[in-house]
This record gives C-alpha cells, sequence and structure tokens, in this order.
C-alpha cells in the first residue's frame, strides 16, 4: 500500500470530510458533495465560493486559521444537512434556527467535555494530592508542579478525545460514515500523486492523510498545554475564562502545523505528526469499491468534470 508519506502537488491542495452516505470535496474555488442515493445512484451537488473580501488580517498566519475554521464548520455542516436529505435518511429539511441551536449545543458539549472537564479533574486531583502532602512548596517546586499540572490536563484531554473518537466509532452508523473517511482520504491520495481518478487507481494509497480533521484535534490539545503553561495555574474559573478565551489562538497555531505537516518531507515533522496519525485509525475504515466510486464522483464535481456519469447540480455558496 503506498503510504500516507505522500506529499500533495503546492499548486493543487483538496481537502474535504465524510458525510451521510457520502463525501464532500473542497478547494479554494468550491465544494462538490456526492451521495450514494437509497436507489444505488449517485447524485452531486457542485458549489462555487463567492469570495467575499476579508480585512487583510484574516490572511495572516494564525489567524487564517481562525477564518478556515469558521468555514470549514458552515461548509460541512451545510454538507452534512444536505447529504442527510440526499440519503433519504431526513423527511423534513431544518430550519435554520433548528442548525443554530444544534450548532450551539454541539459546542457546549465539546467544550464542556474537552476544555471544562479535564482542568476540573485535574483541580480536584491537585487538591487531593495537596491536602495530602501538606505545607506550601518552595519557588522552584511550585514551578515544576505548575508545569506538571498543565501537563497532566493536556493528557487528561488527550486520554477524553481518544476514548471519545474509539467510544462512537463503535456506532454501526458512525462506522460507516467512516469508511466513507477513509475513500476520501484515499482519493485525494491518489490525485495529489497524479493517479488516475478510477477506483483501482485509488484502491493502493493510504486512509490515512497528514492534513486530517482528526490530526488537527489532537494538534490542538498539544499546543494548547504549551499556550497554558504560560499563564500559571490560576483559580478554576480564571483558568476556565483563559482556556475558552484561548481557543482562537490555539486552532489558528494548529492550523498552521496542519499545513506544514501536509507539505514538509522533514523527518522531523514527520514523527511530530505521528501521533494524530496514529488516533486517525480510529477515525477512518477501510472503504470498498462502491465508497471509493462516491468519492471520486465528489472530486471529479469539484473538478468540473462529469461524475461518473452523473449530473452535477449547480450553485453558488
Amino acid at each position: 500500500m503506498l503510504q500516507s508519506a505522500d506529499r500533495p502537488r503546492l499548486d493543487e491542495t483538496y481537502g474535504g470530510q465524510a458525510v451521510i452516505e457520502g463525501v464532500m470535496m473542497r478547494d479554494r474555488t468550491g465544494m462538490c458533495i456526492a451521495v450514494r442515493t437509497p436507489d444505488g445512484d449517485i447524485t452531486c451537488r457542485r458549489e462555487d465560493f463567492t469570495i467575499r473580501p476579508r480585512a487583510k488580517l484574516w490572511s495572516w498566519p494564525v489567524f487564517r486559521g481562525m477564518a478556515a475554521l469558521y468555514d470549514s464548520l458552515r461548509l460541512g455542516i451545510d454538507a452534512l444537512l444536505w447529504s442527510a436529505e440526499a440519503a433519504g435518511q431526513e423527511d423534513e429539511k431544518l430550519e435554520g434556527w433548528q442548525v443554530g441551536l444544534t450548532m450551539a449545543v454541539s459546542l457546549l458539549i465539546a467544550v464542556g467535555l474537552f476544555m471544562v472537564l479535564p482542568t476540573l479533574l485535574i483541580s480536584w486531583l491537585r487538591a487531593a494530592l495537596g491536602a495530602a502532602g501538606g505545607g506550601a512548596p518552595g519557588e522552584t517546586a511550585s514551578y515544576l508542579r505548575t508545569i506538571g499540572l498543565n501537563l497532566a490536563e493536556g493528557a487528561m484531554r488527550a486520554l477524553i478525545l481518544v476514548l471519545y473518537v474509539t467510544s462512537i466509532a463503535r456506532i454501526p452508523d458512525v462506522a460507516r460514515v467512516l469508511q466513507y473517511h477513509g475513500a476520501e482520504h484515499r482519493v485525494i491520495h491518489a490525485t495529489e500523486s497524479g493517479a488516475g481518478l478510477t477506483v483501482e487507481s485509488a484502491r493502493p494509497y493510504s486512509v490515512i492523510h497528514p492534513r486530517c480533521g482528526t490530526s488537527f484535534l489532537l494538534y490542538v490539545v498539544m499546543v494548547s498545554v504549551i499556550v497554558f503553561s504560560f499563564f500559571g495555574w490560576p483559580g478554576v474559573w480564571q483558568r476556565m475564562a483563559i482556556r475558552l478565551s484561548l481557543l482562537p489562538l490555539i486552532a489558528g497555531v494548529s492550523y498552521e502545523w496542519v499545513r506544514l505537516a501536509g507539505r514538509s518531507n522533514s523527518w522531523l515533522v514527520r514523527a511530530l505528526c505521528q501521533p494524530g496519525m496514529w488516533l486517525q485509525r480510529a477515525t477512518t475504515r477501510e472503504p470498498d469499491d462502491a465508497q471509493l466510486e462516491v468519492a471520486l464522483a465528489a472530486l471529479r464535481g469539484l473538478r468540473g468534470e462529469e461524475a461518473a456519469g452523473r449530473p452535477v447540480e449547480g450553485g453558488q455558496a
């Protein structure tokens, strides 16, 4: 099998995500969603991006990552909703307020699970150890304890993330989406390596990709340990406020690392990327040929080609 160390051509970079019974592919100009319908056909929806002028700030390193994360969330939710409808799993289209409420609740759960819970658990552990140890530590010991607490919090956050993704991956419906996730990666590898857009050409490639969103989540955890260490270990409410306010910065830095990981051939970069690649084993599955066909249809539609003989619906994002 060809390995995920293959790097894309710098002039052509694709991304995307798995959706319900399908794949969404995107580049800088637009996106295309391909979904397997209940009758076995493939339907595609292509949207060209309307370029809206943004302040120059959002093109700078780190800040562009914040903008990219917002765009990815917006497009990803739209793609999931459309795919559910196209796959026959949603009888009625959700209203705008329903989508907004779903996003808000999901965000609150994510923040509570991955940001608030780890710092509360480590606070409880610190209090328990402090009570057992007794006495006030010296300046050096206090500094080392602060570093240890931040490392422990990061480890707790990483553990929760791993347990979460491995647990939901066991759900049959989620496992099927993860097969489409593997198909997406395999097709992107194939096209970035110059292979033809056929099932046979894509089949040998890896289902692991250095620019995957799963790796991004783990990089957020790793970067947060470094960033939070500069702020010591204040009271629990102040600590949570600091962590939440710094999330956009951490996401922006993590985005820059993902960009570097996707383009660099450095052995050091590859070594530092390995934890994210390992985590992808939990969020990808081996796709079958029918799922590869859907991913290929999405990429063909994105490139303006005929999606395996199926019409592509046009639109504006």
